[in-house]
């Protein structure tokens, strides 16, 4: 058998990529150097990237790139990014033997599969941790601060970044963008793919900025204390590319109310298609509101935070402090104090609701409170929201907003068919016709998605009951849908203010899979396995 793929052409590709994530390298190596850090950790991640960027990239001088190799390079990029991406983490964790001791007191990413799991959770910007502490007592700053650099870069695409600036991935970048793209399809703002990457990122960039600026402003005018400018850079770096990653503890309900306001409509911004912002920004504002999928991004967030803050309001969105269960993220004096803060009053309901709701709509995975504190109906809803997703060309997971609308006017248009079977009514998005195929594709990829979530529930269960793990359906249930769908907290110990480090490593390695392929949105990485792929 013959194969049909250049696969010294993809790797090439791969190793290019590599070979300059040296650049952003700098930033944690900066931090460090700035606290009286140890850069090393970052100084042999650049060596190892460097090196095994430079021998990949050899393999083929020239590739010549098509569909298919586009896949392959897609797919391999993201999880050599990952792998690498861990290698800070187990020098920080080891040392290296007879030159360097170990630099952190007691990671629990010594364990490789976590230093991966907590790579491939960074650069797929789903915000699940293995972590356990964390502080800057058990990690450097610098090391946190590549935990939060790896969301960044995850969030707009690496690939999109490299044809942004790479000229030697110009040829053929239109299908590594499609392969990487979040959600159906990208569009081409020019009609050269490499400028249309370098507008996306500096959109991308931009907005990153200002939320920095404007959350460091809010620190130097005393409204947000702890909001000092390496805590405005590392939430900067992690609301646009719908991340979720925090150096504290308490994820955002660390911070203060108007630093909580500050980064929802950066959330917001984060979960429309970029594309379409783009075109607003320099063009007619109006465009926004003319885009169906827009008008239900905002119609889905909207309702599902009017019922939450009302729930919250009246206080039936809270547990009783009597059901409070022992050992948990929360105790009974903590739903005592927040529904104190929160019921009753209405800017504390809405901040709340609308907040969590964008974080789990978008995937960002923040938490202003620890949401394991609220009643079922209300966490129930909340689940809901993880299988929603963000716009087709945001930077936000799950199965996309566009896929539910068209799915949506799919099937009223077999209701309407059955009653009519002469008539010839095709599906319209926008005013324009939706292609049969988008909308087979579209049933296939859901379809997908659900089966593969579900599976992976049950294979979860059963390493749980095979480790005498005690963990719910329920909680089963969200760390499946929060890994596939990239939005990173679940519920019970997996909640915000928790972690995924009770898990096996066989199943945390099933979760790293889910992670990516979940980014790639499953099919360009699961065509791989299909014989036809390699076939001539």
């Amino acid at each position: 058998m013959r194969l049909r793929v250049d696969y010294r052409a993809s790797l090439s590709l791969v190793g290019t990529v590599l070979k300059y994530l040296v650049v952003p390298l700098m930033l944690p190596v900066a931090v460090a150097l700035y606290y009286g850090e140890s850069v090393v950790p970052f100084l042999v991640t650049m060596l190892v990237t460097g090196a095994l960027g430079t021998w990949l990239e050899r393999l083929d001088p020239e590739p010549d790139l098509t569909a298919r190799e586009g896949f392959l390079m897609v797919a391999l990029t993201w999880f050599a990014v990952a792998v690498v991406g861990a290698v800070p983490y187990l020098v920080e964790a080891h040392g290296i033997p007879f030159l360097l001791p170990p630099l952190a007191s007691s990671s629990t990413l010594a364990n490789p599969v976590n230093a991966l799991f907590e790579s491939m959770s960074g650069f797929s910007t789903t915000g699940s941790t293995v972590l356990g502490d964390i502080s800057f007592d058990t990690h450097s700053r610098g090391i946190m601060m590549w935990r939060q650099l790896t969301q960044w870069l995850g969030g707009m695409g690496i690939v999109v970044l490299a044809v942004a600036i790479l000229p030697e991935l110009s040829v053929g970048g239109a299908q590594l963008m499609d392969a990487e793209a979040p959600g159906p399809s990208i569009e081409k703002l020019t009609p050269r793919i490499a400028q249309t990457a370098r507008l996306l990122w500096g959109a991308y960039l931009g907005f990153t900025v200002l939320e920095i600026l404007l959350l460091y402003g809010l620190h130097r005018g005393g409204m947000a204390p702890n909001m000092d400018l390496y805590n405005a850079v590392a939430h900067g770096l992690t609301t646009m590319p719908t991340g979720g990653f925090s150096p504290e503890a308490r994820s955002i309900e660390a911070f203060s109310a108007a630093a909580q306001w500050v980064i929802i409509p950066f959330m917001v911004v984060a979960g429309i298609n970029f594309a379409l912002i783009w075109r607003a920004l320099t063009g007619d504002p109006r465009k926004l509101f003319e885009d169906s999928e827009f008008r239900a991004y905002l119609g889905i967030v909207a309702a599902l935070t009017a019922v939450i803050a009302g729930l919250l309001f009246s206080g039936s969105g809270f547990v009783t402090p009597e059901s409070v269960p022992t050992g948990g993220t929360y105790d009974a004096s903590y739903v005592v104090e927040t529904a104190g803060a929160i019921v009753g009053s209405v800017e504390p309901s809405i901040r709340a609701a609308l907040f969590q709701v964008l974080a789990m709509v978008t995937t960002t995975g923040y938490a202003s409170l620890d949401f394991n504190a609220w009643s079922a109906p209300t966490k129930y809803l909340l689940l809901f929201a993880m299988f929603i997703g963000g716009s087709a060309g945001s930077t936000g997971g799950g199965i996309k907003i566009v896929r539910w609308y068209v799915i949506l006017k799919s099937i009223r248009r077999e209701l309407f068919t059955t009653s009519h079977p002469e008539a010839v009514r095709p599906v319209r998005l926008g005013g324009r016709t939706v292609d049969e195929r988008a909308v087979r594709g579209i049933y296939a990829f859901t379809l997908l998605y659900f089966v593969i979530f579900a599976v992976a529930t049950v294979l979860l269960a059963l390493d749980a009951v095979r480790i005498g793990l005690d963990i719910s359906v329920f909680e089963l249930i969200s760390a499946s849908a929060t890994t596939i769908g990239n939005v990173g907290p679940g519920f019970g110990f997996l909640g915000p203010m928790g972690g995924f480090l009770e898990f096996s490593n066989a199943s945390k390695l099933l979760m790293v899979v889910l992670m990516w392929i979940g980014r790639l949105e499953i099919l360009p990485v699961l065509v791989l396995l299909t014989p036809e792929y390699w076939r001539r």
